[in-house]
């Protein structure tokens, strides 16, 4: 046991360069998961029919498509076309397109949600349409993305690993090397096990104070 944690000692700063990686893919690819999410969902419900269509499109193949395969696809194929991106460009463009291709269906829902009379209430105090988006219905929306959102927001997380099979330096292909080179397969993966299990909990905590932030003055779908 002693051996054991003299060795996870000695291999944390190398795990933590593999980590700082992961992290930065997880916020890169959650900060475009964000924009695509609302655009796509917004998008969806838009009565101008080639922008819903396109929208429809773009979910549904990042959904219905492997997000392995898509990393390859970004990654290897790109290039034969003349756009030439980083592993690191690659990953972050997959998560973020793959996540956000979900999160557009939770925006999507949400928005319809709202209860009509929100609508109506906006209306009859003679906002604008976008006025009528932003100040009445995105914030009460809001609160019931949050908790989906975190889901996908931790599946984006798990899946960064994916970028190992792009020879990015992230935490998984760190701990691969790393066992690898020791043998010590028990040691390495319960390791970053308990490293992925401990960034999974902060997205949770942010995702919890986001949800209890954008909730307040708000009674059961109405403002307060």
């Amino acid at each position: 046991m002693l051996e054991s944690l003299e060795f996870i000692v000695r291999i944390l700063p190398v795990l933590f360069q593999g980590l700082l990686i992961t992290i930065q893919l997880t916020l890169g690819g959650i900060f475009l998961a964000i924009v695509m999410s609302f655009a796509a969902g917004l998008g969806k419900l838009s009565k101008f029919f080639p922008l819903r269509w396109l929208c429809i499109a773009y979910i549904e193949v990042f959904r219905g498509t492997s997000a392995l395969v898509q990393l390859f696809w970004f990654y290897y194929v790109l290039p034969f076309l003349g756009m030439d991106i980083t592993a690191f460009q690659a990953g972050v463009i997959v998560l973020g397109l793959n996540a956000g291709s979900y999160g557009a269906e939770v925006v999507r829902g949400a928005i319809q949600s709202v209860p009509k009379g929100q609508y109506e209430a906006a209306i009859a105090l003679n906002f604008t349409p976008l006025q009528r988006l932003w100040r009445i219905i995105i914030p009460q929306a809001v609160v019931s993305m949050i908790p989906p959102m975190g889901t996908i927001f931790i599946e984006l997380l798990k899946n960064t690993a994916l970028a190992a099979l792009v020879t990015l330096g992230e935490l998984t292909f760190v701990a691969r090397q790393i066992r690898d080179d020791t043998l010590r397969t028990t040691e390495v993966f319960g390791t970053i096990l308990i490293i992925y299990f401990a960034v999974a909990l902060c997205i949770t905590a942010v995702m919890r104070t986001g949800e209890w932030w954008f909730s307040r003055g708000l009674d059961r779908g109405g403002i307060r």
